[in-house]
């Protein structure tokens, strides 16, 4: 990560922007922060991009393509610029790790189990894009990050709908030279089957830190490199043996000859069971794991604002005690209230509300268990507008200096909405009325405050895909409370998906008995849009 540059915004969207990430062919990446810390990738596009014809459509697109793929190894979009801004921006989640491109480039291939382990997840991930129904169409070193827990497949700036090839121009190369298909080579329109040639491709990569279709060291020009790709065949050399007849069948010229992503995964499950392979956490080197933890931290100080610097205590001079009147007895002064009212912030942030509502809701794969759909993610900006808009509930401090959640706000609340019974039922489950219920009760920032429980039922099967999760108390700002979620689990204990954890939450309060949920990136659909006071 670089430092923000001499012009550089301080801040877009309502994000405070941290430093930058890098650049590219469609714009700027910046590393962002939300109002209760969470870090974001924030990318811009370029003006002149902005500017052309039909290129608002083509980046609604990009977004709307992002937000449809939701799984392990994905990243989400969280919030997006409105129409007509200037400039136009995509904020997405932050993943503190370098990308396998970069560490290779540094430190040379990853070791054999870490190969091993990076092709399962990286099949996993594919089959997730495949369920929502896309192609990424830029599978490469570069679009994998190599996060603590599992690798991310990120970047899906050129990735378009497997049914949608109205915009893919023929004749036009669409990828990145090395990593891309034959027919994505020829100008042809990629389907599937390409994703499945670059995973190949990256996995070669990382096991020789060169592409297939390259020696070590190597540089072509383009047309050279695509005549390669094209009609000569790949060099496996370095790739481990066991996984080189698959990476050479994925390699097949002819897309029809590829294994499907499913077949894909499931064949590299079976090499793992026959050879005891390690999970990604247990087999990276321990120079990544470092990496990741020396990122991690620099990010937590980043993210973590400055202790304010105490005042220098004032010093009065004493003033000399009258002497006590003999005429009447002593008044003792009156009691002194334990608690003292303290301002949450130096007044309204700039900025459109925000708030998240909350559940995970299940996608079901085809050959993987259940992936859950993050349906929530946190609300991050303070409420616009004058502080008297709504009813301000001021934060209490204790005489321990603790910041309580106002009474006010003690409670249960509860609201319901209406689902997503028009959903395609792949990427997003179809659901009837989605319900959910946050109960509060007197806690101090930091302490647990109560708990959310969602109900939402999938249409076809019945089933309930809500999340039931424990809520802290992080942060009060005037009008809105920030929480976040230490547990999750299914609402319904019979069920054997999981439901997301960390999540954050912002709620606002507009009326005594009324708070709102706005959802980011469209990521709680179906939810209630404001809970209300039970009695």
């Amino acid at each position: 990560m670089e430092v923000l540059r001499p012009g550089d915004p301080s801040e877009i969207g309502g994000y405070r922007l941290l430093g930058r990430l890098g650049e590219g062919g469609m714009g700027e990446v910046f590393l962002a922060r939300t109002a209760s810390g969470r870090p974001l990738a924030l990318k811009t596009v370029h003006r002149d991009l902005s500017l052309q014809a039909g290129f608002a459509e083509r980046f609604d697109r990009e977004i709307r393509t992002s937000d449809r793929v939701r799984g392990a190894w994905t990243v989400s979009v969280v919030d997006f610029s409105a129409p007509g801004a200037e400039p136009q921006w995509l904020a997405t989640e932050y993943v503190a790790a370098p990308s396998l491109a970069d560490w290779v480039h540094r430190h040379g291939p990853l070791p054999v189990p870490a190969v091993h382990a990076l092709a399962r997840e990286l099949a996993a991930a594919l089959v997730t894009v495949r369920a929502a129904g896309v192609v990424h169409r830029d599978i490469k070193p570069a679009n994998v990050l190599l996060g603590r827990e599992r690798p991310f497949l990120i970047d899906f700036g050129i990735a378009r709908g497997v049914r949608d090839a109205r915009y893919t121009q023929t004749g036009a190369v669409i990828g990145t030279p090395g990593y891309l298909a034959p027919e994505q080579a020829t100008g042809a329109v990629a389907s599937a089957e390409a994703d499945v040639f670059s995973l190949a491709a990256v996995l070669v990569h990382a096991a020789t830190g060169r592409g297939p279709f390259l020696g070590m060291g190597e540089e072509l020009q383009l047309p050279a490199l695509l005549y390669r790709i094209v009609h000569d065949e790949p060099c496996l050399d370095g790739v481990p043996q066991d996984l080189a007849v698959l990476v050479g069948e994925c390699l097949a010229k002819d897309p029809a000859l590829r294994p499907t992503a499913v077949e894909l995964h499931r064949r590299l499950a079976v090499i793992a069971a026959g050879q005891g392979a390690g999970e990604w956490e247990t087999v990276v080197p321990a120079t990544l794991a470092e990496d990741v933890a020396r990122r991690e931290g620099e990010l937590g100080r980043l993210l973590t604002p400055p202790s304010p610097t105490p005042p220098p205590p004032v010093r009065v001079p004493p003033v000399p005690a009258a002497p006590p009147a003999v005429s009447s007895p002593p008044v003792s002064s009156p009691p002194v209230s334990p608690t003292a009212s303290a301002a949450s912030g130096a007044g309204p942030a700039s900025g459109r509300g925000r708030l998240f509502a909350a559940a995970g809701v299940v996608a079901v794969l085809a050959i993987l268990a259940a992936f859950p759909l993050r349906l929530l993610m946190d609300g991050d900006r303070d409420r616009g507008g004058d502080a008297a808009d709504g009813p301000t509930q001021a934060a209490t401090a204790t005489a321990s200096g603790a910041v309580v959640l106002p009474a006010a706000w003690v409670g249960t609340w509860s609201g319901t909405g209406p689902g997503t019974p028009d959903a395609d039922g792949i990427t997003r489950a179809r659901t009837g009325g989605f319900s959910v219920t946050v109960t509060l009760n007197a806690a101090a920032v930091g302490e647990l405050v109560g708990r959310q429980v969602s109900d939402v039922k999938e249409l076809v099967t019945g089933r309930n895909l809500g999340c039931t999760e424990a809520l802290e108390l992080r942060q009060i700002r005037q009008d809105s409370a920030v929480f976040a979620a230490v547990t999750s689990h299914p609402t319904d204990r019979t069920a054997t998906f999981e439901c997301p954890r960390g999540n954050l939450y912002v709620l606002t309060m507009t009326q005594p008995d009324r708070v709102t949920l706005e959802s980011e990136g469209a990521q709680s659909a179906g939810a209630p849009e404001t809970l209300t006071r039970r009695n």
